[in-house]
């Protein structure tokens, strides 16, 4: 299982916009063979953030979803981000 997780940063006046941009990335990607999750949600707390949470079930698949092209979108500029890659090697109940 890989894990995509972290955050962006856009001014908090472009959030809604970024998010409405990206929208259709959200329903291509849960459609993509190998996608167990994936979202792009505003941070309740920090108007600016956004949080960025995806799960692949190899490397193989997120690969083939980032090289799989898709539209140009006009997006607002990501001001920051920290978004890092997890390889999980076991599953389990909280």
């Amino acid at each position: 299982m890989i894990i995509v997780a972290g955050w962006i940063r856009v001014d908090a006046a472009e959030r809604d916009r970024y998010l409405a941009a990206v929208a259709d990335v959200t329903r291509q990607a849960r459609a993509a063979p190998g996608c167990a999750d994936f979202v792009q949600a505003p941070d309740p707390l920090d108007p600016e953030r956004i949080v960025i949470l995806e799960r692949w079930e190899s490397d193989d698949a997120l690969l083939a979803f980032r090289n799989s092209g898709g539209p140009d979108l006009e997006v607002p500029e990501v001001r920051g981000a920290e978004v890092r890659k997890y390889r999980i090697s076991a599953v389990e109940a909280p």
